[in-house]
């Protein structure tokens, strides 16, 4: 069924007032279009996917800002094309970050790098405080992260084994993270 303009609209409307279900009728109705835009520049699924989740991220989160003169596509498509320049130029600075770091490396000719018992009790310690604010997510955001991030599991088999459509759990994933990212941020405090 082709949705009118209208329709469509109606769902933007919902959206900016936080309503979950337009936010997943948009994701599902425009995933294609970023994702098919991004592989064409990429060339490559995984960093095509990982642009469209961002794009879409950043999309419902300055949903408020969208002007209804433009097509919500097209504002997509500029979010979209916005996140993949941010990205390229995000890594040329690590390269040439690392690359200064190799060079430094390379003159102090460092001989041991592998992490102290203290760097080690660093870690566990941030994963424990990491864990303890994961909880404090509802379950089926617990749920996604854990999938995702420490049982390693890609969106399809996330999708599986929690019997939902594909787009669902990446928009659940997106919230879980932006959730557990306010929750954290607010502890800095």
């Amino acid at each position: 069924m082709q949705e009118t303009t209208k329709h469509i609209q109606e769902y933007i409307n919902h959206a900016k007032e936080g309503d979950q279900k337009s936010f997943s009728f948009l994701l599902n109705k425009f995933w294609v279009d970023v994702y098919s835009f991004q592989l064409l520049r990429t060339r490559n699924e995984n960093e095509a996917e990982d642009i469209t989740i961002r794009t879409f991220s950043k999309a419902f989160d300055k949903i408020n800002t969208y002007n209804e003169d433009y097509e919500f596509k097209t504002w997509l498509i500029t979010i979209s094309k916005n996140v993949h320049i941010d990205l390229v130029r995000k890594k040329k600075s690590e390269l040439s970050h690392k690359a200064f770091q190799q060079e430094e490396n390379n003159i102090y000719n460092l001989a041991d790098d592998t992490p102290t018992a203290e760097d080690n009790l660093i870690t566990e310690q941030n994963l424990a405080t990491l864990l303890q604010h994961i909880k404090k997510l509802k379950p089926h955001y617990q749920q996604v992260i854990n999938l995702r991030y420490f049982q390693e599991l890609s969106y399809a088999e996330i999708a599986k084994e929690l019997n939902e459509p594909l787009n669902n759990v990446k928009v659940k994933l997106l919230r879980a993270k932006k959730l557990l990212a306010e929750i954290i941020h607010q502890k800095k405090k």
